[in-house]
Order: C-alpha cells, then structure tokens, then sequence
C-alpha cells in the first residue's frame, strides 16, 4: 500500500469514525430529549394545581390574596389532603365549587374589597416554576384557578395534588419533608421533580417545545 493510499485511508476512517461520533451523540440527545418530554408529560397528568390571581399588583390586593390564600387552604381540607386527583377533581370541584367562592368572597367583603371572586377548573398552561426543592416542567395541568377581581395582578400557585400547598404557603418545602413524592410519583417523575436544577437543560428544552407545539 502506498504512502498515498494509506493516508487516504486513514482519512477516510477518521471521517467515518467522526461521523459515527457525531451521529451517536445525536442519538443520545434525540432519546435524552424524548425520555424527559416523556416523563414531564407524566408528571403533569399526575398534578393538580392551585392558582391564585390577585386584582391588581398594590399592596393591599396582594395581602388580600394571600388572605383568600390562607382561608382556602384552612377551610378546605380536601384542598390539602391529597383527595383532590386529577381523576376526580371535575367531581370535586363540581360539588364544592360554590363552597370554594363562597369561602374567597367572605374574605374579600371582611376586607372592604367589593370586587369578586371567580373559581374555575381547567386546563392552564404554566412555564417550569420552581419552589424551594422542587421544580416543575412547563406545559398545560389540571387547575383550579381563582381570580380576585380582574385577576390582573401577581399570582400565587401550588400543588394540590401531591398537597404541597400547606409547605407552599408556609415556605417550608423540602423533598424529604412534609409529602413523600414516592406516593405520587414513579421514581423517574420523583427524580426529575427534586432534581435541584440538575437538569437545567432538559426543563428549558421541554418548555420551548412546549411554546412551540402546544
């Protein structure tokens, strides 16, 4: 084999290899990609959230949201148990409804605010948000969503189901705290969840394509 024909070889085999590297690595991220779109669907199918709207950002709209906030959540114990699931929370929410806005609007009026409150139940599309330990893929989840007046103003949300809306409101969250995640989530859903912004990446390429797609 002639100097020639070998140099042409071994260039010939570098480029192959290379394009094997690249093509592998390719691979690797498209799985990668497609394992955590996967199991970030997961996650969402198996939470319910509680979104609190306040009517504007002044001051005292914004207290009396987390007064409303506070009420709900002492008042309405099922809100906190984790009975609320996304399989029954139409029923729920179609039985307690009344009870629910009932409860907000009490608030308001001991408070001298003459704006309403709305409650519905739905689907409500949120970005990644991050509390304490935990962190939760962007993308559309079972809602109840609460808006005091215009509903124009900063929001609060937290989880019912798991009920990790007490730990919420009281900022003491921790993933070995107060809801064992095992009970509501598969060790992969439970990993991602309390992964302490391990996979950056992964979240922020979950939310784009959700934007894009959804």
């Amino acid at each position: 084999m002639t100097t020639y024909t070998y140099k042409a070889f071994k260039e010939s085999r570098d480029k192959i290899f290379l394009v094997s590297l690249v093509i592998a690595f390719v691979l690797y991220c498209a799985f990668w990609v497609t394992y955590f779109a996967s199991v970030s669907g997961e996650i969402r199918e198996s939470v319910v959230r509680l979104h609190i709207l306040a009517d504007s950002n002044s001051q005292i709209d914004q207290e009396v949201k987390l007064k409303v906030r506070d009420a709900l959540l002492e008042k309405n114990s099922e809100l906190l148990s984790g009975k609320v699931t996304p399989e029954n929370a139409e029923a729920y929410f179609k039985n307690s409804k009344d009870k629910l806005e009932k409860c907000a609007n009490e608030v308001l009026k001991e408070n001298g605010f003459d704006y309403k409150a709305k409650i519905t139940l739905g689907k409500e599309y949120y970005t990644t948000r991050v509390y304490e330990d935990l962190t939760f893929p962007a993308g559309t989840y079972t809602s109840v969503k609460v808006v005091l007046g215009s509903g124009e103003g900063k929001n609060w949300w937290c989880v019912m189901f798991p009920p990790l809306c007490v730990p919420a409101a009281t900022g003491d969250i921790t993933t070995d705290g107060t809801v064992d995640l095992e009970e509501y989530l598969d060790e992969d859903g439970k990993k991602i969840v309390s992964s302490k912004g391990k996979f950056k990446v992964g979240f922020k390429v979950v939310e784009i394509y959700e934007k894009l797609f959804k």
